[in-house]
C-alpha cells in the first residue's frame, strides 16, 4: 500500500521502539544516554505491556528453590526500587513453583514507567498502531495510525521490535515462526482481581492447597464449569484483594481477527464463572466480586523470529552458558497449555540443581536484518525454551541489552550484526546487569527488596 499521499506527520529518530512492555520500556531508558533521539511508540494509552495490563507480578529476578539467587539487575533494579520506595511492592517467595515473585501495584507501574521513560529523555507516542514498513539501505521507515491524525510515519536508524507479536518484523518480511505450526500454542488467559477477600479465613481453611483440591473436586464432578482443575489466586498490594491466573483459553488464532475477539469473549465469560466458584466454594470469599479484568486478554506466544541463534530446551535443561550471553534465567519450563485429556493445565520442568542458562545476544538479532533487534516474547526461541524465558525480569533483561547494543551500534558505525559483543558485556555491567551466575544467596524477606 502507498501512504505517501495520507501521511498527516513525518518523523526521524536515531532509534525507534515499538511496543512499551517490559522489555520496550527497558529498552528505551538503556538506549536514552543522551547522545542519540529515542522514539518510543503504544498502541494504547499507558505503558507496561503485560506488566500493566494484566499482570502484577515480576518473577524472573531469583532462581526458584531453598537458595534463590539474584540473576538480574541494572534498569529492571530501578523500576521495583521505585516501587518499593512508596510501599507499592512486595515478595512472595516460591510462589506457584516459579521462585519468589516481585508483586506490585499494576496501576502504580504505569506512573512509575511513565516517570522512568520521561526522566531518560525518551519521546513516547502513545494510541499508535504500527501498521507498515519500507526498508531503504540501512534504515526503516515505519507508518504508524493514530486515530486523531491518521497515519504518521518515523524513519530510523536502528529499530528494536518490542511489539510483543513481532509487528515490525512481520510488516519488514524478516522470518518468524508463528506459534501452533509445531507444537501447540500456549493458552490465553484473562487475569481477574477481586476485593473484600478475608485472607486470613482463606489460609486458615488451607490456602493454595485447598483452592487446589477444591478446584479439582468442582471440575471433575461439574459442579461449576471450570477450563482446568488448578489455578492461582494470590494477594495483592491492595488489602483485601487478590489476582488469579486461572482463565485458559485455547484453540484460538489470537493474530486473527475473529480468534482473538472469541477468545476476549470467551475469557471474560470464564471470569465470571470462576467468580461463582471462589464466592460458592472458597472460605474468605463469601464476600468477594471481580472489581477487574485484564485490559485486555494475556497472550503467551505468536511469532517467534528467527535469530542468529535460537535458544532451545536442551539450553535450558542443561544450564548451558555461552561467550556471547547477555543475561540469564533460571525459570522452569512454564507450559499452559490444552493437555492429550482435553482440559488446560500447565506443565513444569525445572532447571536442574536450581541453577541457570545464558542467554545469547544472537537471540534478540535477526538473522536477516542489520538493523534490528527482537525483545520480549517475540526473541528467537524454540516453543518449550520460549516458555522459560518469557518471564518479565528476563524480558527487562532483553531490553537492557538491546537498548544498550543499539547505542553501541551507532557509537561504532557498526550494525546489529557486528558489534563487539565484548563491549555490549562490559556495558551492561557497568549498568548493574549480571551475566553470570552469582554465589550470593539472595536476602530475601516479605516486606523487604534488595540489590544484592
Amino acid at each position: 500500500m502507498n501512504f505517501s499521499t495520507v501521511v498527516s506527520k513525518a518523523f526521524q529518530t536515531d532509534i525507534l521502539i515499538i511496543g512499551s512492555g517490559s522489555a520496550g520500556a527497558t529498552a528505551a531508558i538503556a538506549a536514552a544516554q543522551g547522545k542519540y533521539k529515542v522514539i518510543l511508540v503504544e498502541r494504547y494509552g499507558f505503558p507496561g505491556g503485560t506488566s500493566t495490563q494484566m499482570l502484577d507480578t515480576f518473577y524472573g529476578f531469583f532462581t526458584p528453590g531453598e537458595t534463590p539467587r539474584k540473576i538480574v539487575g541494572g534498569i529492571p533494579d530501578r523500576i521495583v526500587n521505585a516501587l518499593n520506595a512508596t510501599g507499592d511492592m512486595f515478595l512472595r517467595p516460591n510462589t506457584y513453583g516459579a521462585g519468589t515473585g516481585v508483586n506490585y501495584n499494576p496501576e502504580k507501574l504505569k506512573l512509575v514507567w511513565d516517570q522512568q521513560l520521561i526522566k531518560s529523555g525518551v519521546a513516547l507516542y502513545y494510541h499508535s498502531t504500527l501498521v507498515g514498513v519500507e526498508q531503504i539501505g540501512e534504515t526503516s521507515t515505519c507508518v504508524f495510525f493514530h486515530k486523531g491524525i491518521g497515519f504518521f510515519t518515523i524513519t530510523a536508524k536502528r529499530v528494536i521490535d518490542a511489539s510483543g507479536d513481532a509487528d515490525y518484523c512481520h510488516w519488514a518480511g524478516i522470518p518468524y515462526e508463528k506459534a501452533g505450526e509445531k507444537e501447540p500454542a500456549q493458552s490465553m488467559t484473562t487475569t481477574f482481581r477481586m476485593s473484600n477477600v478475608e485472607h486470613k479465613e482463606y489460609e486458615a481453611a488451607g490456602g493454595k492447597k485447598m483452592l487446589r483440591e477444591k478446584m479439582a473436586e468442582a471440575y471433575e464432578k461439574g459442579t461449576h464449569p471450570l477450563p482446568r482443575k488448578e489455578g492461582s489466586a494470590h494477594e495483592m498490594c491492595q488489602p483485601k484483594c487478590i489476582s488469579t491466573v486461572a482463565v485458559k483459553v485455547t484453540d484460538l488464532d489470537p493474530l486473527d481477527v475473529e480468534g482473538i475477539t472469541k477468545a476476549e469473549i470467551e475469557g471474560r465469560k470464564q471470569s465470571f464463572i470462576f467468580e461463582d466458584f471462589f464466592r460458592a466454594e472458597i472460605p474468605g470469599y463469601q464476600n468477594a466480586k471481580i472489581i477487574g479484568l485484564s485490559h485486555q486478554i494475556g497472550v503467551r506466544e505468536t511469532r517467534r523470529v528467527y535469530g542468529n541463534y535460537r535458544l532451545t530446551k536442551k539450553d535450558c535443561m542443561t544450564a548451558k552458558t555461552f561467550d556471547d550471553q547477555i543475561f540469564l534465567c533460571g525459570a522452569p519450563i512454564e507450559d499452559h497449555r490444552k493437555g492429550s485429556n482435553g482440559y488446560s493445565e500447565t506443565y513444569w520442568q525445572y532447571v536442574p540443581k536450581g541453577g541457570t542458562y545464558g542467554v545469547p545476544y544472537g537471540t534478540i538479532v535477526p538473522k536477516e536484518s542489520s538493523n534490528t533487534w527482537v525483545v520480549g516474547r517475540c526473541f528467537s526461541a524454540t516453543h518449550d525454551a520460549h516458555a522459560s524465558c518469557r518471564s518479565m525480569a528476563q524480558t527487562m533483561s532483553m531490553g537492557q541489552a538491546a537498548g544498550t547494543a543499539a547505542v553501541l551500534s551507532l557509537d561504532s558505525d557498526l550494525d546489529a550484526q557486528n558489534i563487539a559483543v565484548k563491549r555490549l558485556q562490559d556495558s551492561l555491567i557497568q549498568l548493574g546487569a549480571i551475566v553470570q551466575m552469582p554465589d550470593k544467596i539472595a536476602n530475601i524477606s516479605r516486606n523487604g527488596w534488595t540489590n544484592n
